[in-house]
């Protein structure tokens, strides 16, 4: 009886054993499909000044690697366990540095894809999660050393009266690229209609006597927030003018806001939202994820500290003035300027504001914000208050200071002499004037102090 019952089990072993396997195997089988089962469905590519950038739509997560090879120069990207839908051939690679894109099965399962380039770049890559326009993407940016950002240069500030200066506004349409930005009804993407707005109200303040306008980009493609205010920082810029039409939660939300910069948080649910939106957009550029415990950053954080309060002052100022103008055309969503921790908002030496011209998820806004006569209106109003702002506190030296009794650039000042240690940020914080009026007043060309010098500053 024992015998027979050792030869059962030993039988419902080998039948275990047999099941058992055959799981494995099947379970390693669809490891292996899986592993092949990612796809490049398709790719574009969009040229900014300094750089231009592919974009392969990839149908999973993809792990990849980047490889730079000279003679003749190219970019090798190698994708784990995928296969190419797209056809390469179809791209429109005018104005980038590519001359041809090919690939090739390799390792049984991976791809090879090869960038042949005009010449050297140098290469970053990183992955994008599925947005509301696009599903997981691998980004390569080629950045062009020897290309400079016409965005980035430096503006020709006009003189028209005596050698006084224009005040500069740097206007920033918000998103573009890979980043539509909110998509409203009928797929009307945020990252146009504020482009269109931009555009139109650079012009206006262009026809102002003693303004010069500037944009952070003219066409459709993505800037990094932090280099949003550097652009602004390049121009000199006396005000940097965000423009956003933004999405909530809540179709019914709509009117326009103007949003300055707040160190102790939201001034509401809404812009609480909002500000989380667009700081996420800088994903878009591949610095997700990234840790900013240096102790570069530390510092940065106490000069910012220092030396945003004179410019928050003045950004809540301008604010006033563009909320009211924006008034008379539109509703208003709030009544007075929002305060928020939007990125491109955080320049201690810039005053800033961000200008939400409407809500795109709402319908009725929606239509109106894709109207050339609206996206005029809009412009002209948030124009209309910016000149009113500096015709009433124009800033030292320039021509608006010029036409006024008693300009700023001559009452109202007193001097400081430059101590060892000091820095231009110190000393705007000591005596609570921003950083850009600080260099106004002593027509400086850069933060570099000596110690011994005299610097005009304001008494009150």
């Amino acid at each position: 009886m024992l015998r027979v019952l050792g030869i059962y089990n030993l039988r419902y072993f080998c039948s275990s054993a047999r099941a058992v396997a055959l799981i494995l195997s099947l379970c390693l089988l669809s490891s292996l499909s899986a592993a092949g089962s990612i796809a490049i469905e398709n790719a574009r590519i969009w040229n900014a000044p300094d750089h231009s950038r592919l974009v392969l739509e990839v149908s999973g997560a993809v792990k990849h690697k980047v490889m730079v090879l000279k003679s003749p120069d190219r970019i090798v990207v190698d994708l784990s366990g995928t296969t190419n839908k797209a056809r390469f051939d179809k791209l429109d690679i005018k104005g980038s540095p590519i001359k041809g894109i090919r690939s090739a099965r390799r390792n049984g399962g991976d791809l090879r894809v090869v960038l042949d380039l005009a010449g050297a770049v140098s290469p970053r890559s990183f992955l994008l999660k599925p947005n509301e326009q696009y599903g997981n993407r691998l980004v390569v940016d080629l950045y062009d050393k020897k290309k400079k950002s016409k965005a980035s240069a430096k503006p020709k500030v006009f003189s028209p009266v005596g050698g006084k200066r224009d005040v500069v506004i740097v206007v920033d349409p918000g998103h573009g690229g890979e980043d539509p930005g909110a998509i409203g009804p009928g797929r009307i993407f945020e990252k146009d209609v504020v482009l269109a707005i931009s555009k139109e109200l650079v012009a206006q303040i262009n026809a102002k006597k003693g303004f010069s306008a500037r944009l952070t980009r003219d066409r459709d493609y993505y800037i990094q927030l932090r280099k949003r205010t550097q652009i602004a920082r390049d121009h000199n810029a006396d005000l940097l003018v965000s423009v956003h039409a933004d999405a909530f939660n809540k179709a019914q939300a709509n009117g326009a806001s103007v949003f300055a910069l707040s160190n102790s948080g939201a001034t509401s649910e809404t812009a609480r939202w909002l500000a989380k939106r667009e700081n996420a957009a800088d994903l878009i550029g591949g610095v997700g994820g990234v840790s900013l415990g240096g102790k570069d950053d530390v510092l940065a954080g106490v000069l910012l500290d220092l030396s945003s309060t004179a410019s928050l002052k003045a950004s809540l100022g301008v604010g006033d003035h563009v909320l009211k103008s924006l008034g008379k055309v539109s509703r208003l969503h709030k009544r007075r300027v929002q305060q928020a921790g939007f990125v491109v908002l955080k320049s201690p030496d810039i005053p800033s504001i961000l200008v939400e011209t409407g809500f795109i998820s709402n319908p009725a806004e929606s239509r109106r914000l894709n109207t050339r006569k609206y996206q005029r209106s809009i412009a002209k109003s948030i124009a209309t208050g910016v000149s009113k702002h500096f015709e009433s506190t124009p800033p030292p030296g320039s021509y608006l200071a010029s036409r006024q009794q008693g300009s700023p650039s001559v009452a109202g000042l007193g001097s400081y002499v430059v101590r060892k240690g000091d820095t231009l940020s110190h000393i705007a914080a000591k005596n609570a004037v921003s950083i850009s009026r600080l260099r106004s007043l002593n027509d400086l060309r850069s933060d570099k102090l000596r110690v011994g010098q005299r610097l005009r500053v304001p008494t009150s």
